[in-house]
């Protein structure tokens, strides 16, 4: 049995996002991909998160440790006096041990479901939108998986993956042309249908579709200096409009977006 003919594992998917595949086996792992989409599906999806996290955490891992959160002096007991605040102690190990973490090549199974933020599953969502749109709104060759073009594919397979009939909106009325969409990591480990469309001017928004846990929102406005995000939940499946911080415009988008979703709503597949 060859190097090409051994099934590719999942750890083996993990070590091929995360760098550390054996050189034998990228060759092999690659061509394993070219031939089985789902697979490769899953492996954007974990590399798409993990350049998330380095984006949001990777500045930290370059910063220097302060000596008294070194794990060296906290294990060899330099630290005593402070045996009253064990507790605190621990958490200061452990901040350190995630840094050198972010730092390493553990982003790819980090990818695959740990969550590291404290805040709502709701502003996580948004979030996590955001970081999408971020990343691939710049994209000039490769901004989606599927194009625009093969749309009916495009809803079939993004249905399938993420468990739920979806609807792709159509905003040409507002001048904007579906450029096309992919799959994405979701909450929970759980995939995401993300949509990305242009308008003449090249000004792009995204669509990006999550299941979650509660039923229902009211929208709420998401604003930052160069993009901006209005989120809401329907049926137990939320949606993020991201797009350019005019907050009109991108409104205007968002509530064309909730009546087309509203009238076709999200049915379990």
């Amino acid at each position: 049995m060859t190097e090409y003919d051994r099934p590719v594992t999942e750890d083996e998917l993990h070590a091929y996002v995360d760098g550390e595949l054996p050189d034998d086996r990228k060759e092999a792992v690659a061509a394993w991909l070219a031939m089985h989409p789902d697979d490769a599906g899953i492996v954007a999806a974990w590399q798409a998160q993990a350049e998330s996290i380095r984006m949001r955490y990777g500045a930290a891992a370059h910063e220097a440790i302060p000596e008294r959160l070194q794990l060296e002096r906290i294990l060899a007991g330099d630290m005593v006096a402070a045996r009253p605040r064990g507790r605190r102690m621990m958490g200061m190990a452990a901040a350190a041990v995630f840094a050198a973490f972010v730092a390493g090549g553990g982003v790819g199974w980090m990818a695959h479901g740990a969550t590291v933020t404290k805040t709502s599953a709701f502003d996580a969502i948004t979030a996590d939108a955001l970081d999408a749109y971020r990343l691939y709104v710049v994209e000039v060759r490769h901004p989606v998986e599927v194009p625009g073009s093969e749309q009916a594919h495009l809803r079939q397979w993004l249905s399938k993956r993420v468990g739920y009939e979806l609807s792709i909106p159509d905003l040409s009325s507002l001048g904007l042309k579906l450029v096309g969409g992919r799959l994405l990591p979701g909450p929970a480990g759980d995939a995401a249908a993300f949509y990305m469309y242009e308008g003449a001017s090249g000004e792009r928004y995204t669509i990006y579709c999550a299941k979650a846990a509660q039923p229902e929102t009211a929208l709420r406005f998401k604003g930052g200096e160069r993009d901006a995000a209005i989120a809401w939940v329907d049926n137990k499946v939320s949606y993020v409009v991201s797009g350019p911080s005019d907050r009109d415009k991108l409104e205007t988008v968002a509530k064309n977006v909730y009546d087309q979703v509203d009238k076709g709503g999200a049915k379990k597949s």
